[in-house]
């Protein structure tokens, strides 16, 4: 690798290509982004002052003795200012009739452009480079609009050609063809700029001359319209990353197929196989080393398990009324709100490999049953990837009695299903996080509540907000006899699952600390947990209480954990 500053002149020499990935998402600046850089250009040609322009990132192209042109490069990260930079000097070289100078830069001598784009704008930005004078255009593309948008505004008494070339810089990095650019994206996805494997992938699949492959096993699959591609792009928070579906799919899919006994993976390489920060060399490596080079041998499964994918997985469930009945929605609920999508690949082989749908429903109501308890018992998650990445997958573990048998017959027990006297233990005593215990108490009311009996519906997760019926600040307004050490117990007790609720709405604070009867009835046009708590049923029977003190607090402890226990039978 070879980094350092880089001119205009530098990048642009003349002698080599720079081609934008061929299936690289279209160019998408605008307005905002072009007034910049014209304020940028006529400002460097004023005072003539070295001027930052962020990074350029290329990497070596292998070219055989037969290319006309010995110099090829990939642009990795730059895609956007390049292409920009550089109809902004076509349309400055039209305006005072210097094409010569401007095609010695941006043109080779067989008089092909030295930017090489994207299968989706190669059209307009060839025509662009192709033009001899000045002319309007009818296109709604944003390459046009941006060659428009230079007609329109740049005045080319105020810049001036060769101080924007040499004047201008970049951060430039130039790999080696056998560099990993992986690594390079993920330093850049760490500073904001979005970069998703997918990319990467996309243009390693397929070539310049894969059109048809391309559209049948991408295009068609991840980007045939605005709905699927919106689907694809969703983020959620794994961990301490935020990871797209599509993303999440291409890493679920590899972790099903290394685990396949025809590949015979060796251990080594499933622990690197396994590794996220690494996946696009995963797949190069997977594809080079157990699948004979043949990329084709992964893409008919791609765009099966594509499909399964995403009539599967849906994170948009934590907005919605969940269901009752055992089944994929609700664990969708539990993978996305409570950040268990390690379940991921696993859930992924399941609907591949079980046709019938109450065997997959039996499952997943025990698969809730199992992460429900080890939640609320505080239960280890650290080895949940390598058990349903790995283990399970391995083992084909394909029925709720295949689970049971599997779970129960480890030796180590890390993976244990918590007994029930575990969970009515950590209803008294466990503390979780405000996401967690929201959790749980949505999906034990989900479970129990009697919709014909409401004329409130049940909102989704993400519509409640988790309130302490006993404050935190309790000292203030909350009347209490005892000594400081049942002051210190009433302070854990309060924070434990038999004092908290789900509202729909927050309280204001006012009320939020105010005495129990304030608390429950409002003032004046704040509302209280009557208001705000109607129709829940893992709280209303309490709301007649006079008294909410340490005794509720355990009987309600008491009833929650009862519920549980029906919610999450085993």
């Amino acid at each position: 690798m070879d980094a350092g500053k880089r001119t205009i002149n530098e990048i642009f020499n003349g002698s080599r290509i720079l081609e934008i990935p061929f299936f690289q998402r279209a160019y998408v600046w605008g307005e905002a982004q072009w007034e910049r850089l014209l304020e940028d250009v006529e400002n460097v040609s004023r005072t003539r002052t070295p001027y930052f322009m962020g990074s350029v990132i290329l990497k070596q192209q292998l070219t055989d003795t037969s290319s006309a042109v010995g110099d090829v490069r990939t642009v990795i990260d730059g895609q956007q200012r390049l292409t920009t930079l550089s109809i902004l000097l076509k349309i400055l070289c039209l305006k005072n009739d210097s094409l010569k100078k401007f095609d010695k830069r941006f043109r080779l001598d067989d008089d092909r452009t030295v930017i090489q784009h994207n299968h989706n704008d190669i059209e307009a930005y060839t025509s662009i480079m192709e033009l001899n004078v000045i002319k309007p255009t009818d296109r709604t593309d944003n390459i046009s609009r941006a060659y428009q948008y230079f007609v329109d505004n740049l005045d080319a008494s105020k810049v001036d050609f060769d101080t924007v070339c040499h004047t201008i810089l970049f951060v430039g990095i130039d790999l080696a063809a056998d560099e990993d650019e992986q690594q390079i994206f993920d330093t850049i996805n760490s500073l904001g700029v979005r970069l998703t494997t997918a990319e990467l992938l996309k243009n390693y699949f397929f070539g310049r001359n894969d059109i048809e492959a391309y559209n049948k096993y991408w295009l068609d699959v991840f980007e045939k319209d605005d709905e699927i591609k919106e689907y694809w792009d969703k983020e959620i928070t794994t961990g301490r990353l935020k990871r797209t579906f599509i993303d999440l799919f291409f890493y679920s899919f590899l972790q099903i197929k290394i685990q396949e006994s025809a590949f015979s993976v060796n251990t080594e390489d499933k622990m690197s196989f396994s590794k996220v920060e690494k996946l696009f060399e995963s797949y190069k490596k997977f594809i080079k080393d157990y699948c004979s080079g043949s990329k084709q041998m992964l893409l008919d499964e791609i765009r099966e398990y594509a499909a399964i994918f995403r009539r599967t997985f849906n994170a948009e469930i934590v907005d919605d009324e969940l269901t009752s009945d055992a089944g994929i929605e609700r664990l969708n609920a539990v993978i996305f709100q409570l950040d268990t999508a390690t379940l991921i690949p696993y859930v992924l082989f399941v609907e591949r490999n079980v046709p019938s749908a109450a065997m997959r429903s039996d499952l997943y109501n025990f698969l809730e049953s199992y992460i429900m308890r080890r939640l609320v018992t505080r239960a280890t998650t650290k080895n949940y990837n390598q058990l349903f990445s790995d283990r399970l997958i391995l083992n084909r573990i394909l029925s709720k009695e295949a689970f049971i048998d599997y779970i129960g017959g480890q030796d180590d027990k890390i993976n244990r299903m918590p007994t029930d006297d575990d969970v009515r233990t950590a209803f008294k005593e466990s503390w979780l996080t405000n996401k967690y215990a929201a959790g749980v108490i949505y999906l034990i009311e989900s479970k129990i509540r009697d919709r014909r009996k409401h004329s409130t519906q049940l909102l989704g997760i993400n519509k409640y907000s988790l309130e302490h019926i006993m404050p935190k600040k309790w000292r203030n307004h909350w009347s209490f006899s005892g000594d400081k050490a049942a002051g210190d117990a009433r302070d854990r007790i309060l924070l434990t699952l038999g004092n908290l609720t789900i509202i729909t709405q927050s309280l204001n604070a006012s009320i939020r600390d105010a005495d129990w009867p304030t608390k429950k009835a409002g003032q004046g046009d704040r509302g209280g947990l009557q208001a705000y708590a109607e129709g829940i049923e893992t709280l209303s029977p309490y709301l007649e209480e006079d008294v909410w003190d340490e005794s509720t607090i355990r009987q309600r402890a008491n009833f929650l954990c009862n519920k549980a226990l029906e919610t999450w039978a085993i």
